[in-house]
């Protein structure tokens, strides 16, 4: 009898874990990035991948369908489905604006009550807890936050080590050096890019740590004011902006790349070998390293490698890092009466072993310090995933690994050959100088809420301009822009956020 209860009393408490009433045949829709990887005879939305999370999850009486929508652009798509009415019942965004836009508005749903049916010690809680502050609003849970793993930097420079090698240049140390080699990376071999950009419009992330190295932030309130994108409009910023007005004209930085905005130009030339610098997400470098390093899947050659040189005044450098969390998952308030179902997805989502098997596949093996071994791209292509699989672990990327040097070096390593773990450790140790966090606030005036998203692409369009514009016409376009900027409602929303900072924080 005593089993007998037990048995009774473990299936009630999972039952309390994991599920929650009136759920059978609930089809909930999910939003997921298409980024162009789609398996050879599949789709993004239906893949390998996508088959074992509906069979996984069919004993909780749900099946999901992906609803993709590009990765570029995909917060305008966002904007267009809440407008309508059509957004998928699970959605979501890294834009903190995005977020409280909807939520201010009335457009999302309080997770917390579905949050509680779940018991004590459930996945979302146990998991991503210590994140969901950000998602909430006076009590309520309007957003989960994805939980990062590794702590990494938004951007991450590299260099041609091969090209240093080949002229005989010491590794730059600081931007005056690299400037200094970048010209003559272009004197030595005329036709190359000594630095390649894009155009992208939801990034800042090819120029953004050269600027900001010639800001000086006065305190932390400074910091928050100006807070990522906002640190092209603080004093200092307009000279690193000159800067790179004069790299472009004088032929260092790519010609024409503010065009690229699906930056196929910028990734055609990186990968063919005729790019000597790059600022771009930490890792993206990856992307190109098979066809720059390699013959035969074998490494031949080391070509890119990392390097820190954004000195600023003092000496110093600021490296900024990815905040302990990410995306804000939401459920627009149009889907209120299937939110039972989506939370009991989502804490699934969060159980950690459900994490590693879709981040890398059911299939995967791990090493014998208990790190999960990655497949390549070609080979989860082979095997009819979506390459980047972590489009659909939207919640729980923080692995016990990664939070310990060697696990996140043999983490970036994984299943690549490009390099050797030598060189994966170079990169560990590399963008770990001048670690930085800007201050965060759960809540945002709702001036930069109403029109932050705009202004901050419309920043990203100023600095574009000023980079590719001739340089006799550098000043008088900037003032015509920024006026454009202020008229939009830029000032209104760094002064509002200076008196929000001093509300919550005091002077």
């Amino acid at each position: 009898m005593k089993k007998i209860l037990a048995m009774l009393l473990v299936l009630t408490l999972a039952a309390t874990m994991f599920t929650l009433p009136a759920l059978a045949d609930t089809t909930i829709k999910v939003m997921l990035w298409d980024r162009g990887d789609a398996p050879a005879g599949g789709t993004v939305e239906n893949s390998k991948m996508t088959t074992w999370i509906n069979e996984q999850i069919a004993p909780l009486g749900i099946q999901v369908e992906f609803v993709s929508t590009p990765r570029s652009g995909s917060d305008d798509k966002l904007v267009t489905w809440m407008a309508g009415g059509s957004a998928p019942d699970v959605i979501f965004t890294y834009g903190q604006g995005t977020f409280l836009s909807f939520a201010l508005q009335g457009g999302l749903v309080d997770l917390a009550p579905s949050i509680a049916k779940l018991g004590e010690g459930n996945n979302i809680e146990t998991y991503v807890g210590d994140v969901m502050n950000m998602g909430n609003i006076d009590g309520k849970q309007y957003a989960l936050l994805s939980k990062r793993g590794a702590a990494n930097p938004r951007h991450t420079a590299y260099i041609r080590q091969d090209w240093l090698d080949e002229l005989g240049l010491p590794m730059p140390t600081t931007k005056e050096e690299l400037i200094d080699t970048l010209y003559k990376f272009k004197e030595a071999k005329p036709d190359c890019i000594p630095w390649a950009m894009n155009g992208r419009l939801d990034t800042e992330k090819t120029y953004l740590n050269f600027v900001g190295s010639y800001v000086n932030f006065a305190d932390e309130k400074d910091q928050y004011k100006y807070s990522e994108g906002y640190i092209v409009m603080h004093d200092g910023a307009l000279e690193g902006i000159k800067v790179l007005n004069k790299l472009y004209n004088d032929g260092i930085i790519g010609q024409g790349f503010a065009a690229d905005t699906t930056e196929d130009l910028f990734k055609s030339a990186v990968a063919s070998g005729n790019v000597g610098f790059v600022l771009d997400d930490n890792t993206r470098i990856f992307d190109y390293m098979d066809a720059l390093n390699c013959e035969n899947g074998e490494q031949v050659r080391t070509t890119f490698v990392p390097v820190s040189c954004f000195t600023m005044e003092d000496g110093t450098i600021r490296n900024p890092f990815e905040y302990a969390y990410g995306m804000y998952v939401m459920v627009p308030v149009t889907s209120e009466s299937k939110v039972d179902a989506v939370v009991t997805y989502l804490n699934w989502l969060c159980d950690p072993k459900v994490a590693e098997n879709i981040a890398y596949t059911p299939e995967h093996t791990n090493d014998e310090n208990g790190i999960a071994i990655p497949f390549t791209g070609d080979e989860l292509n082979a095997m009819g995933y979506k390459t980047t699989l972590d489009d659909f672990n939207i919640l729980n990327k923080h692995f016990t690994w990664t939070e310990e040097r060697t696990g996140v070096i043999i983490g970036y390593q994984g299943a690549n050959k490009f390099e050797t773990y030598d060189w994966f450790a170079l990169l560990y140790d590399t963008i770990q100088v001048g670690f930085f966090r800007y201050p965060t606030m759960p809540m945002a005036p709702e001036v930069e809420s109403e029109k932050g998203d705009s202004i901050k692409a419309d920043m990203i369009k100023y600095v574009y301009r000023l980079i590719s514009c001739p340089t006799a016409q550098f000043d008088s376009l900037e003032a015509e822009l920024r006026a454009n900027l202020i008229n939009a409602g830029l000032q209104e929303i760094i002064d509002a956020r200076d008196a929000y900072y001093t509300s919550v924080v005091g002077e």
